[in-house]
């Protein structure tokens, strides 16, 4: 088996590097990676070589990767969805919470006290911070992803009636929700009927500014909403007006910026999301770990740009993988390059996801560069690996 090298962006968990064996070398240095895992650092400005094979996120978001640019080049992007699943519901609980019982600003008001009769203040001064329970009132879950999922059912758990809304929810994610749980056919149902929404879906162009003037007109006047995906989804300005009209009674999110820091009922958390030492290790081990199956088997699990592809283990004498455009008679062009070397081909698997697609390919011979350059030479084909 051949030596790959890794690279690390950020600083990586210890439990996700140990996961890599004696073929595998980090260095962080390394001008030609076979992989590269990362955080939070950008890479949009950054020219990837010819050599470089996956990147992996050790998390969900990866606004942070030219995840277009590295298809064009036959780079898998994996990412690790639910892996922190877990410690984003624990905080969007204890968002819900805060958002509904001013305990932030009754912390701040209590560490103001001075004098010897500070309880005497606290006694007078308390009804300020009054605010209501949680139980018995209504929650819009937009997104039943990994977390999505957990949030509304942990809060249907805590008493509350809960409608989730997800025109994409997968057959484990339905499996997985409580059956209290209320679906929504469109948003306007959520945002008329809830009193609190929790914002659980990926960044894009359709959800980009999701929330904002129109849609806050549309929801029960002091609405509180819990963003803790992605602050993009929420317009600025336009939650800032809210809340200063009292349209929307709080709003918490995990990304604070120049314009919320200050506004009354606003709770800014700073992208604590994931910072657990439970979600750190489980994000890097999965990253690895999908790293290794890609190098090593060219299997795809979790990819943000090409499709999910898996021969298992590689036991074949040798084992092409194909990165291509999705265009007709791909697969055609390059059986008949196999078949006119007199190759013979044991098992094959294609797959494909928008413009990309990806082929698997184990035969029981070896194949030589001359044989394989011809396949690279087929229009379309982006990048292609024999393990």
């Amino acid at each position: 088996m051949r030596n790959f090298t890794i690279k690390t962006l950020n600083k990586i968990s210890k439990t996700g590097l140990e996961k890599f064996g004696n073929q595998y070398s980090i260095d962080d240095s390394a001008a030609v990676p076979d992989g590269i895992l990362l955080r939070s650092a950008s890479m949009h400005e950054m020219d990837f070589p010819e050599g470089l094979l996956c990147i992996a996120r050790a998390g969900a978001g990866v606004n942070n990767i030219p995840v277009d640019k590295c298809a064009e080049q036959g780079i898998v992007v994996f990412n690790t969805p639910g892996a922190n699943a877990n410690a984003v519901k624990e905080l969007a609980i204890a968002s819900l919470l805060l958002s509904s019982r001013k305990i932030v600003d009754g912390i701040n008001w209590a560490k103001s006290l001075t004098g010897d009769d500070v309880a005497k203040q606290v006694e007078k001064g308390k009804a300020q911070f009054v605010g209501p329970e949680v139980e018995g009132k209504v929650l819009g879950v937009l997104g039943l992803g990994a977390i999505g999922v957990m949030v509304a059912n942990a809060a249907a758990n805590l008493g509350m009636e809960v409608y989730g809304y997800d025109p994409y929810i997968s057959i484990d994610a339905a499996w997985g929700l409580n059956r209290a749980v209320k679906k929504a056919t469109d948003l306007k149902t959520v945002f008329e009927n809830c009193d609190y929404i929790s914002l659980h879906i990926p960044l894009t162009n359709e959800t980009r500014g999701i929330i904002k003037e129109a849609s806050l007109a549309q929801m029960k006047k002091g609405i509180r909403i819990i963003n803790l995906s992605r602050g993009e989804l929420v317009n600025d300005n336009d939650i800032k007006a809210a809340l200063e009209s009292g349209q929307a009674g709080c709003y918490v999110t995990d990304f604070p910026n120049e314009k919320l820091v200050t506004i009354p009922g606003l709770i800014t958390i700073p992208h604590l999301g994931a910072s657990t030492p439970e979600s750190e290790d489980n994000c890097a081990a999965m990253a690895a770990r999908q790293t290794i199956d890609f190098l090593e088997n060219g299997n795809i699990k979790n990819s943000v740009n090409y499709p999910a592809c898996d021969m298992g283990v590689c036991s074949a004498i040798t084992r092409i993988t194909v990165a291509h455009k999705n265009i007709p008679n791909m697969l055609g062009q390059i059986s008949t390059v196999l078949a006119d070397q007199g190759i013979n081909i044991a098992n094959m698997i294609n797959k494909s996801r928008g413009e990309y697609a990806y082929t698997m390919i184990d035969v029981e011979t070896e194949i030589n560069n001359g044989k394989i350059d011809k396949i690279r030479a087929i229009e379309g084909v982006l990048k292609v690996r024999t393990l």
